[in-house]
């Protein structure tokens, strides 16, 4: 079909947004929006205002779960009636917890670690609402080329992109020179396990172009 034989298409809203709760994304992350609006979901940000240095527990598992509900639960408290996604990730080696970097040296210390090595990008989503209260967490592991020198990564360190992120990178952009390997869910990479957030909207009556009931 050449380009003059194309349909026209109109933008579709997933869901009638007046005759269903309100999608608030409990993180300011571009990243996590536009996940959720590339689909068709009508989604509002806001930042939890939670100190994330404040929390810890014992394994990488059980921290981001504890984050991701701390984020959902202080957005909940301000907006009853809406449904509030909390999420957070966090890279784990198998020894050791990686949030984002201190400082520009811990960045990168911290990649060059990374060298030649494969970790967990794990993602602990909490979305609670009305008669909503579901948990669930997402791993992927990642595998990070072992030729990478020095200066590539004080280059990648220098220009900021990961700096705000779980594990110092931002794979979905400049971040993906790091890398070699993928095995799991894509979306979660970039910071959302996007279809199973979708399970749980469908199992709430959520369907794509028909009005909640």
């Amino acid at each position: 079909m050449g380009l003059a034989e194309r349909p026209e298409y109109s933008e579709v809203p997933m869901t009638d947004q007046h005759d269903m709760p309100d999608l608030i994304l409990a993180s300011t992350s571009r990243w996590r929006r536009q996940l959720l609006t590339d689909v068709g979901l009508n989604v509002q940000t806001e930042a939890p205002g939670v100190d994330e240095r404040a929390f810890d527990a014992p394994g990488p598992v059980e921290l981001a779960s504890l984050l991701a509900r701390k984020k959902a639960e202080a957005v909940a408290a301000r907006h009853s009636g809406a449904v509030v996604l909390g999420a957070d990730q966090v890279v784990w080696d198998g020894l050791e917890v990686f949030g984002k970097p201190v400082d520009p040296q811990d960045h990168f210390d911290r990649l060059c670690a990374m060298r030649g090595r494969s970790h967990e990008l794990v993602t602990a989503v909490c979305m609670l609402g009305p008669d909503l209260d579901e948990a669930f967490v997402e791993r992927t592991r990642m595998f990070v080329r072992g030729d990478l020198s020095d200066e590539e990564i004080r280059r990648y360190v220098q220009m900021g992109e990961g700096s705000g992120c779980a594990g110092g990178y931002a794979v979905e952009a400049h971040g993906l020179f790091l890398f070699e390997k993928v095995e799991g869910d894509w979306h979660n990479v970039i910071g959302l396990p996007l279809m199973r957030v979708l399970d749980v909207l469908r199992r709430r009556g959520w369907r794509y172009g028909v009005p909640h009931a």
